[in-house]
């Protein structure tokens, strides 16, 4: 059985720990900062998801595949109980988990997403992703300019080049699992959570700019997780963390009784 890759903080804290688990197309690194800043106070372990960073790649990418590599990990690490947070499908992710393993967890955060399906809306970042040939680009520069015949924002492809890496035959390529998360992008983003009621106290951070968690979403949060609290955060869009780490900090450390 294959465990995720991550990165701790904190690790001499016997506090309650908080695993984080970043969204499609991203890695742990996304969240360093807010690792190092909440590894102050608890264990962080910011991880990869499966088919993403430099964790294993699986042509299997179901909600309840996600649930159960958390599940692993937490055997693996000796964990009984933990606060899970989840950024968009990694939100995805800790909801199933939450659902499936309930007395595995004792605060759930989900950032910027609903357990509802969405309609497909990454094809654009998809096609951009499979038109790099690695056989004809030498550099980050050569992928950027693939990548910006389709993407127009500069952010967008900064956040995607993040994951390139010279491979084992000193080629580009990139760290996540392209043709897994292609083929099965249908399974993870447009299937609804599966129905459960988490019954554990559950905080919902949405971005102001984002329209991922709508208003009239709350009913169908609050049929599956009945002590869900919302909160927005300000002057930020779907990537609330990096948009508006301290505010996104602040709303973190208060629903955990950090600060």
């Amino acid at each position: 059985m294959e465990i995720l890759n991550s990165k701790i903080f904190g690790e001499g804290s016997t506090a309650t720990p908080l695993l984080v688990f970043h969204g499609l197309f991203g890695m742990l690194d996304n969240w360093g900062s807010f690792g190092k800043d909440l590894g102050e106070y608890l264990p962080v372990h910011l991880i990869d998801l499966r088919n993403h960073g430099r964790s294993f790649h699986s042509d299997d990418m179901s909600h309840d595949d996600l649930a159960d590599d958390i599940a692993h990990y937490m055997e693996y690490y000796g964990i009984q109980k933990a606060h899970v947070l989840g950024h968009s499908l990694g939100g995805k992710a800790v909801m199933q988990f939450a659902l499936k393993y309930p007395e595995r967890v004792e605060k759930l955060i989900v950032v910027d997403i609903s357990p509802k399906a969405y309609p497909p809306h990454h094809q654009g970042i998809i096609k951009a992703l499979e038109t790099v040939d690695f056989n004809t680009v030498g550099s980050r520069n050569d992928v950027e300019a693939v990548l910006s015949q389709y993407i127009p924002e500069k952010s967008t492809i900064q956040f995607l080049t993040k994951n390139l890496y010279w491979d084992d035959n000193k080629k580009l390529n990139w760290r996540f699992n392209l043709k897994t998360l292609s083929e099965k992008y249908n399974e993870f983003v447009s299937n609804a959570v599966k129905f459960g009621v988490f019954e554990g106290e559950t905080l919902f951070i949405a971005g102001e700019k984002s329209n991922y968690i709508l208003p009239q979403d709350e009913y169908g949060i609050k049929q599956q997780f009945p002590k869900a609290k919302i909160v927005t955060v300000r002057n930020a869009g779907h990537w609330v963390q990096a948009e508006n780490p301290v505010d996104f900090a602040v709303v973190v450390k208060q629903f955990l009784g950090l600060n």
